[in-house]
């Protein structure tokens, strides 16, 4: 069983992140969505298309850009991209015009004419992205769109997602083992775990569920430490770092209180730092493992 009755409704203009392990199921139910792969059972629509009555038209929605790079390195990105948009049947004059133009907005009208296979890495995944929009789909499938990619060619691949859904309207399906990268460009989230979805939210919606968030404080003897300690409710203490770990969600009202009510008793504090739950702490807590990053395709 790849997958046992998921129900994901995913809204227009918005980014969808699907998160999990290695196996759960995430590349399935993409490949499903793209009509490569027909379910054993149920419903599903996509781009308002029936996927068993009107696959042509759900394929005619939507784009593709898979984990690894679909470029042909034996040509040039503008043969690329010329290729697509005959395979797209734009026509002569419109298909020279939108290869023109993503070019210049995916900055590759410089190398268009040098050979895919000398590209760096964030400019093939820039050139695969840019050949997935040819047709100018209304739903992008983005199955682990950054591996591989430095922080710089990440962060690049970051601001072209923003901007795919801020200015075109597009809607982005997105799978990835990058935490953080969920973090930062998920509207809502859900987790799969064993072919099912064990967690759907916001970002904040999901780390909100998981307990543990606190405000450390650093104190400069033991003193200090000793008042602190008395005067607040149920901090963990730690003794050879002269610190406390103070239960709290890090709101701003209850973090002033609780500095206010330190000074009222004359105890200073050397630092403060704010522990919140993060989506690291989601994924473990939903999941029973810790996320790993892997480049290796679901088995």
């Amino acid at each position: 069983m790849a997958l046992d009755g998921i129900d994901l409704q995913v809204a227009e203009g918005t980014v969808f992140a699907l998160l999990g392990p290695n196996g759960s199921g995430k590349t399935t139910t993409v490949r499903i969505l793209c009509t490569l792969l027909a379910p054993d059972s149920g419903s599903l629509r996509v781009a308002g298309h029936d996927l068993d009555r009107e696959p042509e038209m759900v394929r005619a929605a939507i784009g593709v850009t898979g984990q690894f790079s679909a470029v042909d390195k034996l040509l040039t990105g503008g043969e690329n991209l010329a290729l697509m948009a005959d395979l797209a049947h734009l026509g002569r004059a419109a298909g020279r015009s939108r290869v023109a133009e993503l070019l210049e907005r995916f900055d590759l009208a410089e190398a268009a004419d040098k050979p895919s296979a000398t590209y760096s890495g964030g400019m093939r995944r820039r050139l695969d992205l840019a050949m997935t929009l040819v047709g100018e789909p209304r739903v992008i499938f983005l199955d682990e769109p950054t591996t591989g990619l430095d922080p710089r060619g990440r962060r690049a691949m970051w601001q072209m997602i923003r901007a795919l859904v801020a200015e075109d309207k597009v809607t982005i399906f997105l799978t990835t083992q990058y935490l953080d990268e969920a973090d930062r460009l998920a509207d809502r989230i859900a987790v799969l775990d064993h072919g099912t979805v064990v967690a759907e939210g916001t970002p904040d919606e999901l780390k909100a569920r998981i307990p543990g968030g606190h405000v450390r404080l650093d104190f400069a003897d033991p003193e200090a430490l000793d008042c602190a300690a008395r005067l607040l409710d149920a901090p963990v203490r730690d003794d050879d770092t002269l610190s406390l770990q103070v239960p709290s969600q890090g709101g701003v009202a209850g973090l002033r209180a609780l500095l206010d009510d330190l000074d009222r008793h004359g105890i200073d504090v050397e630092a403060l730092s704010i522990h919140t739950p993060d989506l690291d702490d989601v994924f473990f807590a939903v999941t029973g493992r810790a996320a790993t990053t892997s480049t290796d395709g679901e088995r």
